[in-house]
């Protein structure tokens, strides 16, 4: 048999021009922070400098809401919904065309490999802003009002920064509300990248104002007085601190926070199939994925059949230079979030759980690990019960659908779930049983602007995308 040598096919990183550092976006313009901090952006696959960015302190976040007030009450609210309508569709379109640029600095900032943002971020960031500029004209026929909120206060983790952005921003400039954004703090470069977007499609003054930072930041922009909604996407202990600050105020709020999905599979899977499906429940972005399936029920009469089929799939992944079109698993985003991976992971085999991973190189700098699966695996577990957000999957077995809806919901999150099975009533049966917010069906990892997506419990509460997500914006 002939064997071929691997040849990386790496993408170009001369498309992108990074600025040295950048400033804050307040009222259509990049304007200097009142403070000389500074917040360095580093690559996560070599751990070199990317750029340097501003952190906003109390007076830049006061100025970012006064520009989004005047806009609010001066022009953006009283334009006609057609008109709002075309400065999304503009977005849109400038978003496809700049899209070769902003995947390589998505996966630079971010780690995440080109295939991902290239194939799945950056479509799915268009199809957004294309789908709620087709109903900025239509809200009198939603049904759910016309009366825009006002100014928007929305903080975005740094799994999908330009994704996270669109879900957010797009809805909200449609109701005809205006927006300060707060980017995580490791991945700020493609907002940045948007503010660019936002003067070249000539969006008015004030409409989009972006401030970037560390946690300090984020409180003080859901925190602010001129706020009167709050979107927040991150991780559950931070959304608690969100609804306490929030309560009691007239604020609106919508949490979308972590989660602990199960990837539920009958012994009448199509096993292949369903073997993909998990892979991709998993491996996607390296496991930075909220709906991430990182429980896998798998019903006992298969679990021998399965597991061997699903080690050889993991097996053929292939980790390293995010930019490389061949990676399959690029870089953990940050080293904090590996210290986190691995301490629990440690956790699980410290209790009992027996870790499996490929032999697959690491390379020398930055921030890796292998693609790990847990078997043995108990309800007690840590690795069971906590949310990893890494590639770390926790194989359980079950014997009856009544066990396997047991173990799902046995949980305090319910974000996500996968069910694969053959049978259309049994698929329909655990689905209705499934406390989650999006089930899927011999699938996993779908989405579509036109599907609201959200959470149960701990997992947070509202929903963004569709109608829905409209509604969140709309009083």
């Amino acid at each position: 048999m002939e064997i071929f040598e691997y040849a990386p096919a790496p993408e170009s990183r001369a498309i992108v021009s990074i600025r040295p550092s950048y400033d804050l976006f307040i009222d259509g313009e990049f304007v200097a922070a009142e403070s000389d901090r500074r917040i360095v952006s580093v690559n996560p696959a070599d751990e070199e400098p990317l750029s340097e960015v501003a952190a906003a302190g109390d007076a830049d976040v006061d100025r970012a809401f006064a520009a989004a007030r005047r806009a609010f009450e001066r022009v953006w609210s009283p334009l006609p919904g057609a008109e709002r309508g075309k400065y999304l569709f503009r977005i849109a379109r400038i978003i496809q065309e700049r899209a070769r640029e902003l995947a390589v600095l998505e996966s630079l900032d971010n780690g995440k490999p080109i295939k991902e943002t290239r194939d799945v971020d950056l479509p799915l960031v268009a199809q957004h802003f294309f789908y709620y500029a087709g109903w900025a004209d239509k809200l009198a026929h939603t049904g759910l009002g016309t009366r825009p909120l006002g100014v928007a206060a929305q903080v975005i983790p740094w799994n999908f920064p330009l994704l996270m952005l669109a879900w957010k921003v797009a809805p909200a400039l449609a109701a005809g509300n205006t927006v300060v954004l707060k980017p995580a703090e490791t991945t700020p470069l493609t907002a940045l990248a948007f503010a660019e977007i936002c003067q070249e499609a000539g969006l008015p003054p004030g409409v989009v104002n972006i401030v970037t930072g560390a946690g300090d930041t984020g409180r003080a922009v859901v925190s602010h007085p001129e706020a009167d909604k709050v979107a927040f996407t991150g991780s559950t202990e931070v959304g608690r601190q969100i609804a306490r600050a929030v309560a009691g105020t007239r604020k609106r709020l919508t949490l979308e926070l972590g989660g602990k999905g199960a990837n539920i599979v009958y012994d009448d899977a199509a096993v292949d199939q369903a073997v993909e499906g998990i892979v991709s429940g998993i491996f996607f972005n390296q496991g930075h994925v909220c709906c991430a399936g990182s429980r896998l029920l798998v019903q006992e009469s298969i679990a021998e059949e399965l597991l061997p089929r699903l080690r050889a799939r993991i097996e053929l992944l292939r980790l390293g230079d995010p930019l490389d079109k061949n990676t399959d698993i690029g870089a953990i985003n940050s080293a904090a979030q590996l210290a986190r991976i691995r301490e629990l992971a440690a956790a699980g085999e410290a209790e009992g759980a027996t870790g499996w991973s490929p032999a697959c190189p690491l390379p020398e700098r930055g921030y890796w690990f292998r693609p790990t699966v847990f078997t043995g695996v108990t309800q007690a577990h840590r690795i069971a019960r906590e949310e990893i957000f890494g590639p770390v999957l926790s194989v359980l077995t079950f014997r009856t659908p009544e066990e396997a809806v047991a173990k799902a919901n046995n949980t305090p999150y319910g974000l996500s779930a996968g069910v694969w099975t053959e049978k259309g009533s049994l698929m329909l049966w655990t689905a209705s049983r499934l406390r989650a917010g999006v089930v899927w069906s011999n699938t996993f990892n779908v989405f579509d602007p036109a599907s609201p997506f959200g959470g149960y419990k701990e997992s947070g509460y509202g929903r963004e995308g569709g109608l829905l997500g409209l509604e969140a914006y709309l009083g």
